[in-house]
């Protein structure tokens, strides 16, 4: 009922009020008026008078006649069938996703609901929420440590890109060590002939570029040549990570001016991620900052229903005055 009521429309409802008037000529139908009357001693006499007038054909024609009439109204109402098209595009953005996966994210001092965490957990999870709400974006992943790796291509198979994060794990790579320049670089390239409107790379690091055969400042340049821009998240707690060894001792591993000026050069910008929720507002922001262009046209076609109506209309008028003209009342 619901799916017929979405559809169907009068064009012209107002002629709808004149349905009112019906109950009221219904009302007339039934009264039979006052009979004229002569006074016999004796019925009989009538009998020679011929055949009783049939009362039931004229008020059956009353009946059909209204129906007619509101038959007619209803087209006049001109009924409607309607049908809503929407088209749907989307100006996307580019992303790629360029994540740490050295050994140094293996440290369990984030937490998730109120459990010890490691960061490369949480930030696979958190990356997921955002590939979530990005549905009309290609999204691509490259993970790297000593050297880079492409994890991911770009696509717009979401649920692909997701399982790729949650098979991420540390030392996938036997090179050891934290190569941003060449995770930048590898990143662009990926996105170097891409024809969106906008291209960017999100890069999460927990270390200082110690590997690679670029710098972080040359492989931002080498982006913002080619229109990219790259976010720059330095991932781990306040006062650095604790490191086994003669004890433990707090280090503060990435390299925030490197990362800094990463983002500076593209035109993008750097983010600090000290816990959990630092990083779900980290990509809060990115998400806000850029938003993909959607754009909705909406086509109606109509189906006009009132030819059916105006058919059955006059098929039931001239019903009824046939049998108006067929079975005439009695002569006074």
């Amino acid at each position: 009922m619901s799916a017929f009521l979405e559809h169907f429309r009068f064009g012209a409802p107002w002629w709808l009020l004149l349905l009112c008037v019906l109950p009221a000529l219904a009302f007339l139908n039934k009264r039979s008026g006052t009979p004229s009357s002569i006074v016999f001693s004796s019925l009989s006499v009538l009998a020679s008078l011929g055949r009783k007038p049939n009362r039931l054909a004229g008020k059956l024609a009353g009946w059909i006649l209204l129906s007619s009439l509101a038959v007619s109204i209803i087209a006049m109402a001109r009924p409607q069938w309607t049908n809503t098209t929407v088209t749907r595009s989307a100006s996307g953005i580019d992303i790629m996703l360029a994540i740490d996966v050295s050994g140094s994210m293996e440290y369990d001092d984030f937490r998730i609901s109120s459990r010890r965490a490691q960061r490369l957990e949480v930030a696979k999870i958190v990356a997921a929420q955002f590939v979530e709400q990005r549905p009309d974006d290609r999204i691509g992943i490259v993970a790297f440590s000593g050297r880079p790796y492409v994890k991911s291509p770009i696509t717009l198979d979401h649920e692909y890109i997701i399982d790729s994060l949650q098979s991420l794990r540390t030392r996938e790579i036997l090179e050891d060590g934290t190569a941003v320049g060449s995770a930048v670089a590898a990143a662009a390239t990926r996105l170097a002939d891409r024809e969106a409107k906008s291209k960017i790379i999100v890069l999460l690091t927990d270390g200082e570029s110690n590997s690679g055969k670029i710098t972080p400042e040359k492989s931002a340049e080498l982006a913002a040549e080619l229109g990219i821009k790259v976010y720059t998240i330095g991932i781990g707690t306040e006062g650095g990570r604790a490191r086994r060894g003669s004890g433990f001792r707090q280090q503060q591993d990435f390299d925030v001016k490197s990362l800094q000026e990463i983002a500076r050069i593209t035109g993008a910008e750097f983010y600090r991620a000290n816990d959990t929720n630092a990083l779900v507002d980290v990509f809060s922001t990115i998400n806000d900052l850029e938003r993909t262009t959607i754009e909705r046209n909406e086509s109606i076609s109509i189906d006009e229903l009132f030819q059916p109506f105006l058919i059955v209309a006059f098929a039931l008028g001239l019903i009824g005055l046939s049998i108006v003209t067929f079975t005439p009342p009695p002569a006074p």
